[in-house]
């Protein structure tokens, strides 16, 4: 069977006419050059289509680098010369294995090169010639002009910020003219650069001698280049103009808020500034509304504790406490319980500190300790507005959790969260705070405990053997994990190299039934909770992850991370 040349391949997808074909043959036999080089360089067909028929002609696989991240170590295996020289970059890494993006696939030289430098297996991708270019551009610059060169393939319109009292506006209009122009671009490059990885919080961490830049991603805290020491004063400047916090204190903790828009996002963005020996360290929390699960079959929970979850929800009256440490997903485990709940024929408030989301159809209110407002007190009156569902963000003093039993005993469905380490402690807590035994059993209906664990990247784990020493270890039975195959991280384009993307939700769900309110009676530790709920069937957290590894859906050693501790 005849294979088709290039230039059949760029005809059939039409990439390009062949009128046009004819003449760029003819012109770039006469320039004597390669026709496939003249087509790109004279605009006749893109990067991007001749990098696919490339692929398409040669059976290589195509990859578009616009949103890959690659860890600097990975980097350094080659010299930044051999990269410009060749237009290749390495872009993921196994124990003997290198896959290279490439423009120009006919380059030998250059995959023999990258093999004698490295002694490493190399497997070629094809990327599209200037994207090669600028990642390697990214890598080989300054700081700052990397940092810049991240907006390059984001229209001006597609990134916008704005405060909570202003509708949004440009990022161009902000400061239009200004001097500090570079200084906006590489707030936005950074702010662009946490949405397209997905990440949580940005931290900017004056040093003595630099700037220290981290991403939160699924929990984990990753270095990223950062701009130079001289321009930090700059960027808190700029970070608390669209925060519309005072630019001249720097001796106090200072907190604000804006909207950012990009990639076709929408997302509140949360500031803290706390002053440092070294300059004001900033964090930014993210708060992707897109990334909201819409309801509780999104949260990916098992089966029984979904259905013993909206069970609860269906209550007409009660408390529901969720519990675990912060960043374990609690807020948005009640949002998810609150939009299942939110149908128009309830009448659901919110007291928060702060108020992450906005939810449509909900009345959310701001705690302000500055004015008196506190947990209590936004409870008391929210107690007087005639609601059916009502969420408490943080049940922190005895004043709190005793209004809050009081509103469940009162034919309110009460919902709230606790730092507790597992289910069955929520009740002991209350207990510290001095909420009655006998009010406890009455308004309890279910507590919840939960950690959020980090996803094998489907792309890239790999089988492994169990890993007995850690077994042994931690006190874990390996005929836990019968014959099924369980898996580790590797690392690849599609997971930034991280060997995880994406996380999930353990969740530990107690039902308070008849033996559970006999034991809160009898003033029961937590300890006696837990034993008689996991001999009625609840399964544990570590229950709950060990699951997922046999499924394949995370590693062992991520799960002994989460519920260490617990």
């Amino acid at each position: 069977m005849k294979v088709d040349s290039i230039t059949d391949i760029l005809l059939r997808r039409r990439a390009v006419g062949s009128d046009k074909l004819r003449q760029a043959a003819e012109d770039a036999q006469e320039a004597g050059v390669k026709l496939e080089r003249y087509l790109v360089e004279q605009s006749v067909v893109s990067d991007v289509d001749m990098a696919l028929a490339l692929a398409e002609y040669l059976g290589m696989p195509p990859i578009q680098l616009a949103h890959l991240t690659v860890r600097e170590p990975l980097m350094d295996l080659l010299p930044k010369a051999t990269m410009s020289r060749h237009l290749m970059l390495p872009i993921a890494k196994t124990s003997r294995m290198l896959t290279v993006a490439m423009a120009d696939p006919f380059d030998v030289v250059g995959l023999d090169e990258v093999h004698a430098l490295t002694n490493l297996e190399v497997v070629p991708v094809i990327a599209p010639e200037r994207q090669v270019q600028e990642f390697i551009n990214r890598f080989t610059r300054e700081p700052t002009q990397g940092l810049e060169d991240i907006l390059k393939d984001v229209a001006d319109g597609d990134i916008e910020v704005g405060t909570d009292e202003d509708e949004d506006v440009s990022l161009d209009q902000m400061m239009e003219g200004a001097e500090e122009a570079p200084v906006i671009r590489i707030v936005n490059s950074i702010m662009v650069e946490a949405l397209r990885k997905r990440a949580s919080d940005i931290h900017i961490e004056p040093m003595e001698k630099s700037i220290r830049l981290r991403y939160r991603i699924d929990g984990m805290l990753y270095e990223s280049p950062s701009p130079p020491k001289t321009l930090q004063a700059a960027i808190i400047s700029r970070i608390k103009i669209m925060s519309n916090l005072d630019i001249a204190e720097r001796r106090t903790p200072q907190d604000g808020r804006f909207k950012v828009r990009a990639l076709g996002k929408e997302a509140d963005i949360r500031v803290s500034l706390l002053p440092t020996i070294h300059g004001e360290k900033t964090v930014m929390r993210i708060l992707d509304k897109t990334a909201l699960a819409p309801n509780l079959d999104a949260l990916g929970m098992e089966a029984s504790a979904l259905s013993d979850l909206k069970e609860a929800l269906e209550q007409p009256h009660g408390m529901i406490l969720v519990t675990g440490p912060t960043g374990s997903g609690k807020t948005t485990t009640l949002y998810s319980g609150l939009q299942e709940l939110n149908k128009g024929s309830s009448n659901i408030i919110t007291v928060e500190d702060p108020v992450e989301y906005q939810l449509a159809g909900i009345n959310q209110v701001q705690v302000n300790a500055d004015v008196g407002l506190s947990f209590a007190d936004g409870l008391r009156s929210i107690l007087r507005q005639d609601p059916d569902i009502v969420m408490v963000g943080e049940i922190r003093d005895g004043e709190t959790a005793a209004i809050g039993v009081q509103a469940a005993l009162t034919g309110h469905l009460v919902l709230s969260t606790l730092h507790t380490n597992d289910a069955a402690g929520a009740i002991a807590r209350l207990s510290q705070m001095g909420v009655e035994p006998f009010l406890l059993a009455s308004s309890v209906i279910l507590t919840q405990a939960q950690r959020l664990y980090r996803r094998l990247c489907p792309a890239c784990k790999r089988p492994r053997e169990l890993p007995l020493d850690t077994l042994k270890l931690h006190h874990i039975n390996p005929d836990l994990f019968g014959d099924v195959d369980t898996f580790e991280p590797v690392g690849c384009p599609k997971c930034s190299n991280l060997g995880y993307r994406g996380r999930g939700a353990l969740m530990e769900i107690l039902r308070v039934d008849d033996d559970i309110r006999n034991l809160i009676l009898r003033e029961a530790s937590g300890a006696d909770l837990a034993a008689s709920a996991v001999a009625n069937g609840m399964m544990t957290l570590r229950d709950v992850g060990f699951m997922r590894v046999r499924d394949g859906s995370t590693s062992i050693e991520e799960i002994i991370r989460v519920t260490s501790g617990h």
